[in-house]
């Protein structure tokens, strides 16, 4: 198969990485002509344009930052989508909204191309391990004729359901995630306020109730002050923002979902968007000048 890839930013580059480095007759294309060039000098080609990577290549995959994004390279008379074959297949790997899955899934359709939802967990260090998690949702014969392809970049392949269901796990995935992150967070910055031994409050934390997979990621590096974004900041608010707007769309209330979804809003306003998403203590260190941090805390 002929792939070619949209998108070579912190987890697009791991799968750029790993299909070059295991054979794949790899295209690629980004914004950032230093991220071209870097997967160029692993043995990808350079794309051009999304419509001629569309119309050269069997498969297109789009590892973008929003549905918005991917809908502007691939709709529209000078989109992807206009350009591919019947039978061609649109490997959606972004974090998107439900909406915009089936919009998708429904525009491909009517093309005659097959759309694969397949949205991703873990971080770009699994994605340039090539150990990231895969979520497919829609039919066996797609899932298996994209496995060897997948294989080469995932550690897991999960197939959760009919079409429509992995996007929905993943921002369900997600907005428990980062809600983790937020909570923790805020917990910090108020035993920083209060005098507390952070050394202290991330031990108590961890031995017990309180301990998570993003404390475990996260939590002591927050406390030494590393922002590096491995998941921005920006990133975590647009994920929460589709699972609130989802939630409302499915006749839910959404209490937690907003509160999460603004704390995250006011620390990207306040100017921390691009910095990783444990920034969003700053939303509470801010206001008081104090920081929540280890002693060895730079």
């Amino acid at each position: 198969m002929r792939i070619g890839l949209i998108g070579l930013g912190g987890m697009g580059r791991g799968l750029a990485k790993n299909m070059a480095a295991k054979g794949i007759d790899l295209t690629v294309s980004d914004l950032d002509q230093s991220r071209v060039d870097h997967a160029v000098g692993l043995g990808a080609k350079q794309g051009s344009t999304a419509a001629q990577m569309a119309a050269d290549c069997d498969v297109l995959m789009i590892c973008v930052t929003t549905a918005e994004a991917v809908q502007s390279i691939a709709l529209g008379p000078d989109g992807a989508l206009a350009h591919m074959s019947p039978g061609d297949v649109l490997v959606d790997h972004t974090t998107v909204s439900a909406e915009h899955v089936d919009l998708m899934r429904a525009q491909c359709d009517a093309a005659g191309v097959r759309y694969a939802e397949a949205p991703m967990t873990r971080t770009p260090a699994h994605a340039d391990r090539g150990e990231v998690n895969i979520l497919f949702g829609g039919d066996e014969e797609l899932i298996e004729h994209l496995r060897p392809v997948f294989g080469t970049y995932a550690e897991n392949i999960f197939h959760v359901g009919p079409a429509g269901h992995a996007i929905r796990l993943k921002l369900i995935h997600n907005y428990i995630a980062f809600a983790n992150v937020a909570t923790f967070c805020e917990g910090f910055a108020l035993a920083a306020k209060e005098g507390l031994d952070m050394s202290k409050v991330i031990g108590i934390i961890s031995a017990a109730g309180g301990k998570s997979g993003m404390m475990d990621l996260y939590g002591e590096l927050t406390l030494l002050r590393d922002f590096t974004p491995h998941m921005s900041l920006s990133n975590a608010q647009k994920d929460v923002r589709y699972y609130a707007e989802w939630l409302e769309q499915a006749g839910l209330p959404g209490f937690m979902a907003q509160s999460v979804h603004q704390t995250y809003a006011l620390a990207s306003i306040m100017g921390h968007g691009d910095e990783g998403c444990t920034a969003v203590i700053k939303a509470y260190e801010d206001p008081t000048g104090v920081e929540a941090k280890l002693p060895e805390a730079q």
